[in-house]
């Protein structure tokens, strides 16, 4: 089961905001999602406990807060508004951040914190992909929830309105700083990261055709989940499922896993699972796991194929080979290599730094392990692998150190030198393809 973290985000000159951390079993978070509920709301509604729940499961680590004046956070809702929401998004992302060392990756936000995450976006640098669930296209359209009272407000300069069975007072620099944000299809448009709209055909709070102007307004990629027969709170257990399915495999596509994540331990994939889409349990699966190897009646020429993409390997002719691929421990440096150059650029990408290029060298020597306290026998040789790192670009010594610590911590690298199980099965003889 997931586990999680009741926190108090302070912030210099304002309210602080209660916050729930949802975080895997064990191990750290392959990543982390920043979580918006809806309008005089809270982090505690049944879908937003649910969803950040199943995300956890996943991997994912979600930070889910209440706005300023509502839940347990301090303030006056009185005081706040779309603004301050956006605001109080932008603060728990930055606290994320210097508290977990990883900013979230995933902005997700439901009916206006929907809207609100489409807005703070682009002031969350760590953010690569946002989702909305019942979401306004416009924040003005919670004006609908209190129209009767419009002229009071307007007039009086406040009002008390019931929302949701509870009473709120409710100002007019509220209504002022709502018809602000009415550029919202340009912000969308110029949104820069992956988006995916879920909605009900039957909302009755905010109706089907927002989601069509936020998809409308956005660039690929995006896409679009409808949530037949969901109400507006996703009240039923099975829907706020069926949203955290949908999302954390869609997320598997955009989110790159932390350096210093735990890996899983196993995967839906291994166990059975549908991979197809790109996510397996943990939600950073590769599409397809399996790769094969082929080689013909003579020589040692050998075809290999993984998720479509083919390689040859062979052997030096000085052992009989024709020389016409990597061997197969080049291969083996090949990926090491490739997998550090990856991580290094995620984490350099997140964090900002000026990398412009990695260069990775990787050699392969057996050495005599004369001091070796594992070794039974003297005489042992154990295999050594030497990698050398070049990073171009305009860092300073602890950058270039920190990006070589994180080198170490490269999935690839992990596994070498973990020592994974290997469990060799035998396919029937007609299984050959």
């Amino acid at each position: 089961m997931p586990r999680s973290e009741r926190l108090m985000i302070p912030r210099e000159g304002g309210a602080a905001l209660a916050a729930r951390l949802d975080l895997p079993d064990s191990g750290e978070p392959s990543a982390y999602a920043l979580f918006a509920h809806c309008f005089t709301c809270s982090k505690d509604l049944h879908a937003v406990r649910r969803i950040g729940s199943a995300l956890a499961e996943r991997g994912v680590g979600v930070l889910a807060v209440d706005f300023t004046g509502l839940g347990r956070s301090e303030g006056a809702f009185e005081n706040t508004s779309f603004s301050t929401t956006v605001q109080d998004l932008v603060d728990a992302a930055a606290f994320l951040e210097a508290e977990r060392g990883e900013g979230p990756q995933l902005l997700v936000g439901h009916s206006l914190g929907g809207a609100a995450v489409l807005a703070a976006a682009e002031r969350v640098p760590s953010s690569r992909a946002v989702a909305t669930i019942a979401a306004p296209c416009d924040p003005a359209h919670v004006r609908r929830l209190f129209v009767d009272a419009e002229d009071e407000i307007t007039t009086r300069g406040e009002a008390r309105v019931d929302i949701g069975g509870r009473p709120f007072t409710v100002r007019r620099e509220f209504l002022d700083d709502l018809e602000s944000h009415d550029a919202m299809h340009d912000r969308i448009a110029r949104l820069d990261r992956a988006l995916l709209v879920f909605h009900s055909p039957q909302d009755r709070a905010v109706g089907v055709e927002q989601a069509r102007h936020i998809f409308q307004a956005a660039r690929h990629p995006k896409s679009f989940v409808s949530l037949d027969g969901a109400d507006h709170l996703l009240s039923d257990a099975g829907d706020a499922r069926y949203v955290a399915d949908v999302l954390a495999a869609w997320a598997g596509r955009y989110l790159c896993p932390a350096p210093d994540a735990t890996p899983p331990a196993t995967s839906d994939a291994a166990e059975g699972g549908a991979a197809g889409d790109g996510a397996a349990g943990d939600g950073f699966a590769y599409a397809d796991p399996t790769v094969r190897v082929q080689i013909g009646k003579s020589g040692f020429r050998t075809q290999m194929s993984a998720r479509g993409f083919g390689v040859a390997a062979d052997e030096p002719r000085s052992v009989g080979g024709t020389e016409s691929g990597p061997t197969p421990y080049d291969l083996l440096g090949m990926a090491l290599g490739a997998c550090t150059a990856m991580t290094v650029r995620m984490y350099a990408d997140r964090k900002g730094l000026p990398l412009d290029a990695v260069e990775v060298d990787v050699a392969h020597a057996k050495v005599h392990a004369t001091d070796c306290q594992a070794c039974e026998t003297g005489g042992a040789r154990l295999d050594r692998l030497t990698r050398t790192l070049r990073f171009e670009g305009d860092l300073d010594d602890d950058a270039r150190a920190k990006l070589a610590e994180i080198a170490d911590k490269c999935p690839v690298h992990r596994t070498i030198e973990g020592g994974a199980d290997v469990v060799t099965e035998l396919a029937p003889p007609d299984a050959l393809s």
